[in-house]
């Protein structure tokens, strides 16, 4: 494991940036940016597409160590390059650590909860991954409703793989998002809670995790998580909150910074100039910058 890394992680000032859209989500991310379905024929096009998007965030002047201490790549993006590195160890020159997204997306629903489908190639991707140079991973379940058996598989099921993914040397980002529109919200965020303590206070010295959650509904109800001495640190996804508004509610939250995708992303366009783009990806980098490290 890169010490740097971990120390960045642990006590950096920023935000991780999530840029990882997989298979499902690139056309939406595509047709956000500003790139309609009718502009590729292929899979392949596609994700070369995106690749570009991709790349161009990464190299602006924008995407810079002073407010990112991190970013979240998908699988594939693992394996491309940008100007002749691979993409984390262009993230890496940057001063920027680079993370690896490795589930391979939601089961149907049920118990009120959507688990992670099965990862049958785990352990190959861990290995391609140290290849490559990434410092962690992340994993996403989703929790609908206040079910304690379905958010008690969601936690065994994240912390189940957390600990295969440190065995690999890795350092694992649990991620059992609350769905944003969920009805009893509130109550679901207090059970989750209380399972991922039942397995923080488990951990051996030597295992360590990250949790990326859903900005929570009573302020400050995951900071003893973010003190807890097993945790790296606590990371909050946008989760379909407009910018502006999960800024806000970020700032009212003491211990988590922001791992934004779309709020980071949503105003940038492929018809923008150079000089555009940067402009508007600085704007949105400053702010989720200023509600990560500035709290009410």
């Amino acid at each position: 494991m890169n010490s740097n890394h971990f120390e960045k992680m642990k006590n950096g000032k920023g935000f991780i940036a999530a840029l990882d859209q997989s298979g499902g989500s690139t056309p939406k991310a595509l047709a956000a940016y500003g790139i309609t379905e009718d502009a590729y024929n292929s899979e392949d096009e596609m994700f070369d597409l995106v690749h570009e998007m991709r790349t161009r965030i990464i190299t602006s002047p924008a995407f810079s160590s002073e407010r990112i201490l991190g970013a979240i790549l998908f699988e594939q993006t693992m394996d491309r390059e940008i100007d002749g590195q691979y993409t984390a160890d262009y993230l890496a020159g940057k001063g920027i650590v680079p993370f690896l997204k490795v589930d391979k997306g939601l089961a149907e629903k049920e118990n009120g909860v959507q688990l992670m489908k099965p990862i049958h190639d785990l352990d190959e991707t861990l290995r391609r991954a140290n290849e490559r140079n990434i410092f962690g991973t992340k994993m996403r379940s989703v929790i609908h409703e206040p079910n304690e058996d379905g958010i008690k598989e969601v936690a065994d099921q994240q912390f189940d793989i957390g600990k295969r993914i440190i065995e690999a040397g890795l350092i694992p980002i649990i991620e059992p998002e609350v769905n944003i529109h969920n009805e009893n919200k509130e109550k679901s965020e207090e059970l989750l809670k209380a399972e991922i303590a039942k397995h923080l206070d488990k951990l051996s010295e030597n295992e360590n995790v990250m949790l990326k959650l859903t900005i929570p509904t009573k302020a400050d109800l995951y900071k003893e998580l973010a003190e807890h001495p097993r945790v790296v640190r606590v990371v909050a996804l946008s989760g379909g909150y407009s910018r502006e508004e999960a800024n806000e509610k970020l700032k009212k939250n003491n211990g988590l910074i922001a791992s934004f995708s779309r709020a980071l992303t949503a105003e940038l366009n492929v018809e923008q100039s150079d000089e555009e783009f940067n402009k508007t990806l600085q704007e949105a980098v400053d702010t989720i910058y200023d509600a990560s490290v500035n709290k009410e």
